[in-house]
């Protein structure tokens, strides 16, 4: 039986982790895949305070599981697959066992949006990804479309041509919805072009991107563009946001209509004991410092109503 039981190690729970750990409760954090959650999947990272200038996100957040450890905290990878929240003992079911604990502190993230357009799914992981830092690598020298218009696909748009020798964005509207500083970068930079007023129709290619078919959305007009005879091939980097991960909360904890979880400022939800941080919580903005301040905030809390309770 843990005083908490922290589910997700992207900030917001490694936050959590590091000051329940410091309050002295039994801290347990149960992770499905590895440490950091969607910043692990970024490259640079500018606007977190006292970010080493060589940090990545996948650095910066083993250096906040480090020091959560430092601390106390234990750390476990497996998947949730139920939750029993309501009572005081709350039940965190895994696929290699069941944990208890006295508080829940909720920290599953998000998720990448697909585009939804055919060949997507067929051809994701052969020429269509979701990372940047990942897979960039594997398209040097060739060309790259960057599918978005916000700070995470302009970001990660100019990441890519450290490795592409063109990179086109391409959004939907007729200017980008990313902040002016960015904006002002990616237009300097040389390998950036920009495809306006469009989105992805169809994706094309037998076993490994071929052809893109793009459709503008104020005419309707569609245009395919095919891979140079020479490359064979080209990356499609799917930047258009996340979904959160709340599926297994679903008639369990009061949502949203999209799914994300309501919560008050002290990020307590509609259940006693049990707290929701991070990108999964219905907020206004979602960056690494917002979640490491909901972490924050969800532990002292989950302290506080174990000296109640």
């Amino acid at each position: 039986m843990y005083d908490t039981i922290i589910i997700g190690a992207g900030p917001a729970g490694l936050a959590a982790a590091l000051y329940a750990g410091r309050s002295r409760l039994s801290t347990l954090i149960i992770e499905k895949g590895a440490v950091g959650g969607q910043i692990a999947l970024t490259s640079d990272i500018e606007n977190y305070p006292g970010a080493l200038h060589e940090d990545t996100g996948s650095s910066l957040c083993e250096r906040m599981a480090e020091q959560a450890k430092g601390f106390g905290a234990q750390f476990v990878t497996d998947t949730v697959v139920d939750l029993e929240l309501e009572g005081s003992e709350k039940k965190v079911v895994c696929q290699d066992q069941t944990y208890s604990a006295k508080t829940v502190i909720i920290a599953t993230g998000g998720s990448p949006k697909k585009i939804g357009c055919s060949g997507e799914a067929e051809l994701t992981g052969k020429g269509v990804s979701y990372c940047a830092t990942c897979d960039g690598f594997f398209f040097a020298d060739l060309e790259v479309f960057a599918i978005g218009g916000g700070d995470a696909a302009v970001e990660e748009a100019m990441y890519l041509t450290k490795f592409a020798r063109k990179v086109t964005i391409v959004h939907r509207r007729d200017q980008l919805r990313a902040a002016a500083s960015i904006v002002e970068r990616a237009k300097a930079n040389e390998k950036i072009h920009f495809l306006w007023d469009s989105v992805v129709e169809e994706i094309k290619g037998n076993d490994i991107v071929e052809s893109i078919v793009f459709k503008n959305v104020k005419t309707g007009e569609l245009t395919t563009h095919t891979a140079d005879e020479e490359d064979g091939t080209f990356g499609v980097f799917v930047f258009i946001g996340f979904d959160p991960v709340s599926a297994l909360l679903r008639g369990k904890i009061t949502m949203d209509a999209v799914g994300y979880v309501i919560t008050d400022d002290n990020m307590h939800t509609n259940i006693e004991g049990v707290f929701v941080v991070g990108d999964v919580r219905q907020k206004s903005l979602r960056q690494v410092v917002t979640a490491t301040s909901d972490g924050a905030i969800a532990a002292m809390q989950a302290e506080k109503y174990l000296h109640e309770h």
